[in-house]
């Protein structure tokens, strides 16, 4: 046999929280709220509904995750050459749950040589157009931060 915590029991139209100060239920909607979320709570949880002899049961996976901390990029290597510099960016979070990465330019609405989908970007372009700023963004379910990289970055350390 296993055993289950129960966290709220409502009957009769009473509620009874079994885990004042770690959890809120909501009357007017059942709605179950975790107080100061920590790791710990994600698992699988039961809501269960006796009517009769009928219990309807419903599980309920949840996830916890880490807020993505601001991002940093590192240039990997960098080349001037032919009246061209190309430079190989990395961009990462140092901290955070399911991060994803992507690179766009500062104006959203153009694709351009900032387009990537990826912790890594390469870029290529003359050394005169330091207009082409890139903006790295981190994101996971819970959180997003972003990062500017700019281009006169290129022709020194």
């Amino acid at each position: 046999p296993h055993k289950k915590q129960v966290l709220v029991k409502y009957s009769g139209g009473n509620p009874t929280n079994h885990f004042q100060g770690q959890i809120r239920f909501h009357r007017s909607d059942f709605a179950l709220e975790i107080l100061n979320t920590s790791r710990q709570d994600g698992q699988l949880y039961e809501y269960s509904v006796s009517r009769g002899p009928v219990e309807e049961v419903q599980q309920i996976q949840l996830k916890v995750y880490e807020p993505v901390s601001h991002p940093s990029i590192r240039i990997l290597s960098r080349e001037l050459a032919n009246g061209s510099c190309s430079i190989t960016l990395n961009c990462t979070a140092e901290r955070g749950d399911d991060v994803s990465y992507s690179w766009g330019g500062q104006d959203s609405r153009i694709s351009g040589p900032c387009s990537g989908n990826s912790s890594f970007l390469h870029l290529s372009y003359p050394p005169w157009d330091m207009s082409t700023a890139c903006v790295c963004t981190a994101t996971n379910p819970v959180s997003s931060r972003a990062v500017t990289f700019h281009p006169s970055q290129c022709s020194h350390e």
